[in-house]
């Protein structure tokens, strides 16, 4: 019989795996995929980014990034800006044009949460959130 810890550890792969495929699939219907998604979403947070902060945050290469960048400019979602001190160095940031539907995308990616977690009770919901709370602590707790 598994330990109750290889059960989280079991448990946390299974909700991952239901939480990707269930934002794949919202994504999708914005017409962007998983990775797109991810960069817009990471720029709505912190603003603009220099596409090797962009690599870091989100464990993808340089030019990975810079691929999904190109095809998010071609759908006017981001912008890019050389450095006027080192030219090599590349910003990206949210594009003005399309503030609005940006708007829309971080609205709709909420209420598809929303509506995920809409199937538990007030009671579960909490006991989720209190879990999640304490395994966040203990993770922090084994940082270096």
């Amino acid at each position: 019989m598994a330990s109750t810890k290889t059960e989280v550890g079991k448990l946390f792969h299974v909700i991952n795996h239901k939480l990707k495929n269930q934002m794949r699939k919202s994504f999708e219907e914005m017409g962007i995929t998983m990775p797109q998604g991810m960069v817009i979403g990471l720029l709505h947070q912190k603003g603009e980014l220099k596409i090797s902060e962009l690599s870091k945050q989100l464990g993808l290469s340089n030019s990975t990034i810079s691929g999904i960048i190109d095809r998010l400019e071609k759908q006017s979602y981001v912008e890019r800006k050389r450095s006027e001190v080192d030219r090599r160095i590349v910003h990206v940031k949210l594009s003005n044009e399309n503030a609005e539907l940006q708007q829309n995308f971080h609205k709709r990616a909420e209420d598809n949460f929303e509506k995920l977690l809409g199937k538990g009770t007030p009671e579960e919901i909490e006991k989720i959130a209190e879990g999640l709370k304490v395994l966040s602590k203990i993770l922090g707790e084994n940082e270096d």
